[in-house]
């Protein structure tokens, strides 16, 4: 039992095609423009620039543009995902504080919701985890968050993920959107 245990960790041979330069350039292409538009409506909006820039876009931008295909970069799971894994961070942080266990129950309530909800997306555990260990400037934010600064920002990465990935003839965004 402990072999076969231990067996499960040594892993297979990775079999990886070569990379596609086309397939990365759209990519970032992607990644620019996402980012790029969530930091031009950030500037424009609020007087803390970069508050709209909320660090789990970036792994958003990840899933979003370099591996559309993939279920966790789907519509649903982007939105629903990081907006109900900042709603667990703020209550979190309302009811618990700022402190490593707000943080622990952020991240874990987000997970458990997501996966309830069919939404999983993992830069959603980032997101919870920034409602509690974020500036005071977000905090301020309260229920706001949610809404302004994430499902502002995961809105506009998406629609930028239909229109750039769409281009590509080889790519097809979203594979489905429930």
């Amino acid at each position: 039992m402990v072999k076969q245990y231990i067996g499960k960790m040594k892993g297979e041979p990775a079999n990886r095609p070569p990379p596609s330069i086309s397939d990365a350039l759209w990519s970032w292409v992607g990644a620019f423009l996402g980012i790029a538009g969530v930091g031009w409506i950030s500037a424009q909006s609020i007087e803390a620039h970069a508050l709209l820039m909320v660090g789990s876009f970036g792994a958003t931008s990840v899933l979003l543009y370099a591996a559309p295909e993939s279920p966790l970069a789907q519509p649903r799971n982007v939105l629903l995902g990081n907006v109900l894994s900042a709603l667990c961070g703020v209550i979190a942080w309302q009811f618990i504080g700022d402190n490593w266990i707000a943080a622990a129950v952020a991240v874990s309530t987000a997970i458990l919701i997501m996966q309830l909800t069919h939404s999983l997306h993992p830069p959603g555990g980032a997101t919870a985890l920034i409602a509690v260990i974020g500036s005071d400037e977000l905090h301020q934010l309260g229920w706001g968050y949610a809404f302004f600064p994430v499902g502002t920002g995961c809105l506009l990465m998406l629609l930028i993920a239909i229109v750039v990935n769409n281009l590509a003839r080889h790519r097809r965004y979203p594979v489905h959107w429930l």
